[in-house]
């Protein structure tokens, strides 16, 4: 489906939302499985009303059939599996690593949109995806040669990255069907669910958190996950799963420059220049379909 300035308009404000996750994960002084469960749970609160007072939502919530039903429970659990992963790589690697590991996600997407859709990509988007993941990979190389508890963060990360791929392959899938509020509040109703047994058998702690911590998991819920990962499944009715993920590739400048300014974290040669080399693929991929287009209708005309 052919997009528009203003869906671009709207990845880029959603990867600058959800840019601030690392930030507020930072902040938040509590177990992962409590970070991912109230940054699900809140969201979740947030747009239940949408979904309540709305007789369409609500005849179409009831309308779900089987197999969409399966389809939404499975993205809940994806999604807290790849939280609680990824939290938990924020506490054994750097804030750049852990992102740029995670933003692998593209890869997985294409060879998960290849497998279960038949979706062939176009040149353009395979080189735009391996340059940006050359990216990713000069960020990270730093923390792979540390070894030791760096490594099994990146390691986590690298999971994690597989994991929310083929959330958002789900997602795409559900969302040619359902709505975006339907899909998302019993998505991550489930998601909640989920990680509060895991939570318990791990018998963690869900209460007591300082008011800094309370904070820091509204501002996740409200700021990274409605502005950004609501966003998203917003989006994934008019755009690809590859699209959305491979836009997520921009999250690691954000989230470095805040890095920079709020816990100190400087920005070196070589995360600049692996940040300089994301920026390449971004281009490549979202901008060379826009530009071949254009010149060959000028050399119609």
């Amino acid at each position: 489906m052919k997009n528009t300035p203003a869906v671009y308009a709207a990845l880029f404000l959603g990867v600058l939302a959800i840019s601030t996750s690392a930030i507020f994960v930072k902040f938040a002084d509590a177990p992962s499985s409590a970070i991912a469960l109230y940054r699900l749970g809140i969201t979740a609160a947030v747009l239940l009303p949408f979904l309540v007072f709305s007789r369409k939502r609500l005849k179409e919530a009831a309308s779900l059939s089987k197999k969409q039903f399966t389809l939404i429970a499975a993205s809940g659990i994806l999604l807290g599996v790849h939280y609680v992963m990824w939290f938990e790589s924020l506490r054994y690697t750097s804030i750049a690593s852990s992102i740029v590991l995670v933003c692998l996600q593209p890869l997985f997407s294409l060879v998960f949109a290849l497998v279960l859709f038949r979706e062939v990509p176009r040149r353009s988007a395979v080189v735009g995806c391996l340059v940006s993941i050359s990216g990713c990979v000069v960020i990270g190389m730093t923390d792979f040669q540390i070894g030791g508890l760096a490594l099994f963060g990146d390691i986590l990360a690298f999971l994690a990255a597989g994991v929310v791929a083929l959330y958002f392959i789900t997602g795409q899938a559900v969302r040619r069907t359902t709505g975006a509020v339907t899909y998302t509040v019993f998505s991550y109703g489930i998601g909640v669910v989920f990680l509060f047994v895991y939570a318990l058998i791990r018998q963690d702690v869900l209460f007591g958190f300082s008011s800094s911590t309370w904070m820091a998991l509204i501002g996740l819920a409200l700021v990274a996950t409605v502005g950004g990962q609501f966003l998203f499944n917003i989006l994934l009715k008019r755009v690809s799963a590859t699209a959305v993920t491979m836009s997520i590739l921009g999250e690691p400048v954000g989230t470095c420059i805040l890095a920079y300014f709020i816990f100190g974290d400087v920005v070196s040669v070589q995360q600049f220049f692996g940040i300089c080399v994301i920026l390449t693929g971004l281009s490549i991929y979202f901008l060379w379909p826009v530009l071949r287009e254009h010149f060959e209708r000028g050399k119609q005309n």
